[in-house]
């Protein structure tokens, strides 16, 4: 139940002041007796608040001094506020204490980063993995503790939608993912999991890949070579021959393709970003990939036409751009309807620069967007033999946009057409 304060006070002076006062009207001296009896009652009042004060500055863990009176009210709702602080810090400590056993003993990584990059906690695995110290490493700002400068840039730029897999600081032969998520107020926590085998697995698919494709284009070139040559000789060959010749001239063909996809893709796999950036011009390749997605639209006259409206220049591989839109805009061919609309755009904003190819066919329903960049992905397999495709066009674009720090975005509406949009950061632009 919570006292009056002011009631209580009111009402213990008011009984003070007419003891006071009878006492003064007893010996004859009324006024002395009050200004007595108020000065005694300022005076005590002044006591409980030195005891107080000193309390607080000397003693301030421990229980409160005895008083009597609204003072020992005062002291005894201290005491009891004391105790209910020390059950609630005793079970967050237990909560705090059973947080720590358990991330102990995960095997991955965690540390603790406040808001200015300083290591404020980690667990005995960050220690074996990141080669913390305990406690000489705390305190310091964790660039200079993981110095490799895809890490200072990774925890540097922010945006940690993606994790970063770079070698370990203690063993290049040991590979390491880090997370990294915010909380509370600027904080970051860091997670960091060995994966070594995982990393082994996908470059060894990667170079099985790579090797395959190599080695069977020597063989698929001589194979192409000769039933190009059979169907070229005059010699006389049996018509009923032909059909299935340029049958088998097609498929190899359509493997051709396949293999130089395949090519393409583990190169931009597996190469890193080198220092041979150059400046490429954007507005000045488009009208050449118009005109050979012309060449592939042939007899189905579809209209294709280029909006520029900016000059920026992208600072990166050219042969790995023209390829990347080249694959959109010859997407846009095959899946268009036969006179379709193909527009290509080239724009700029604050934020960086934009390349859009849209067109006005068929369209593609909301639940295979997000599967369209996976290898080998297709909305309709049946397309196959019409379209020629292989599967790994928006692949390839996805993984030479990241190399550009790029991304893709899709919209598609069934039966109203889609728009396949390159957006590059301002930073890449000159």
């Amino acid at each position: 139940m919570e006292t009056n304060w002011f009631r209580a006070i009111s009402g213990r002076l008011f009984w003070l002041l007419l003891a006071c006062l009878v006492i003064g009207l007893v010996v004859g001296q009324p006024a002395w007796a009050l200004v007595i009896g108020l000065g005694g009652y300022l005076a005590w009042m002044l006591r409980q608040l030195q005891r107080f004060q000193r309390w607080l500055q000397t003693h301030p863990g421990e229980p409160p001094p005895e008083a009597a009176g609204i003072w020992g009210e005062i002291f005894d709702g201290i005491y009891r506020m004391q105790r209910r602080d020390k059950r609630l810090r005793a079970r967050m400590q237990t909560v705090i204490e059973r947080i720590q056993a358990s991330t102990a003993a995960l095997s991955d990584g965690v540390v603790m980063i406040d808001k200015d990059g300083h290591l404020e906690w980690w667990n005995h695995a960050a220690e074996s993995l990141l080669g913390l110290r305990a406690p000489d490493d705390s305190g310091q700002h964790v660039h200079n503790l993981l110095r490799d400068p895809r890490f200072v840039d990774y925890f540097d730029h922010g945006s940690y939608r993606e994790p970063l897999d770079i070698p370990s600081p203690l063993n290049i032969s040991t590979w390491l993912q880090y997370n990294i998520t915010r909380y509370g107020n600027g904080e970051r926590l860091l997670l960091v999991r060995d994966v070594t085998r995982l990393h082994n697995l996908e470059q060894m698919r990667k170079d099985f890949v790579a090797n395959v494709s190599h080695e069977l284009r020597t063989p698929l070139t001589v194979v192409v070579g000769y039933l190009e040559t059979m169907i070229d000789s005059d010699d006389g060959t049996n018509p009923r021959w032909m059909r299935p010749l340029h049958q088998m001239q097609q498929q190899a063909r359509r493997m051709q393709s396949l293999l130089n996809d395949l090519l393409m893709l583990s190169r931009l796999e597996t190469s890193e970003a080198s220092a041979e950036e150059k400046p490429v011009d954007v507005a000045l390749m488009l009208p050449s990939i118009r005109k050979d997605a012309l060449a592939v639209s042939g007899d189905r006259q579809h209209n294709i036409s280029i909006d520029c409206a900016t000059q920026a220049r992208i600072m990166g591989w050219e042969s790995e751009l023209r390829s990347a839109i080249s694959n959109l805009v010859y997407n846009a061919v095959k899946y268009t309807q036969d006179g379709g609309e193909i527009h290509i755009t080239w724009v700029q904003d604050d934020r960086g620069a934009r390349l859009s190819v849209t067109d006005n066919g068929p369209g593609i329903a909301p639940e295979h967007l997000h599967r369209l960049t996976e290898r080998f992905y297709r909305v309709d397999s049946s397309r196959n033999s019409t379209t020629g495709g292989t599967g790994l066009g928006l692949a390839i674009v996805k993984h030479v946009l990241m190399r550009h720090q790029g991304e893709l975005q899709i919209n598609s509406t069934p039966g109203k057409g889609s728009s396949f949009t390159c957006v590059f950061p301002a930073e890449r632009l000159i």
